[in-house]
């Protein structure tokens, strides 16, 4: 068997172990090391032949909330850790300007960090612990987590469904969802940046009037 055999995984481990699966990779902050890209797009692939491997439905239901519930868990990880750290050696270590600026990024970008984060391998990881340990709101971190959880895991799960049988798609999937991703994220931060370089412009030319 391979370091991770993505057919025999899902032969073995049926949708209780996917599910397992996609919340460890978020609420147990060790999903780099697992394919969550192919694995849902293979659960699609699956799903769409004659005796299928679940429900496409089922598979649409359940592993999004197992995706939001990772999330979740890895958010107050992230705060509970927050605390100790920000208060004890990572303050002494770092600075407090490394803190606060984490603490700004999260304030400016954090939603759209929890949303598009879901599409990018160890970002999606990682995205939950900084969003508790910054401090970013939990009401404003669970809405994106929900909104990317839902169109991450549906969405991969339904691509492989209706488009797992032409080669160049299933061969090249992690590309395929960065390249889509982009074409949302880059307008967007481009905008921002836009509104975010007026803004200093106007209050600058505010300060020197």
């Amino acid at each position: 068997m391979n370091p991770f055999d993505i057919d025999t995984f899902l032969a073995t481990g049926g949708l209780v172990g996917l599910c397992v699966l996609i919340f460890v990779e978020t609420g147990l902050l060790i999903g780099f090391i697992f394919p969550g890209d192919s694995v849902l797009f293979t659960a699609g692939v699956l799903a769409a032949q004659p005796n299928p491997y679940a429900p496409v439905w089922l598979l649409c239901v359940a592993v999004p909330v197992a995706a939001i519930l990772g999330d979740q868990c890895g958010y107050f990880i992230g705060r509970r850790l927050g605390r100790g750290v920000v208060e004890g050696r990572l303050m002494k270590t770092i600075g407090p300007e490394y803190v606060a600026r984490t603490h700004t990024y999260f304030d400016r970008f954090g939603a759209l960090t929890v949303f598009f984060g879901r599409f990018i391998g160890i970002v999606r990881t990682l995205t939950p612990l900084v969003a508790g340990f910054s401090g970013m709101s939990y009401r404003l971190f669970t809405l994106f987590s929900v909104l990317g959880s839902i169109v991450w895991a549906a969405g991969i799960i339904l691509l492989g469904y209706f488009l797992g049988n032409i080669p160049i798609i299933r061969d090249n999937i992690e590309i395929f969802i960065i390249a889509s991703v982009l074409t949302i994220v880059v307008p967007t931060f481009i905008h921002l940046a836009r509104r975010w370089c007026a803004s200093r412009r106007a209050s600058s030319e505010g300060a020197g009037a």
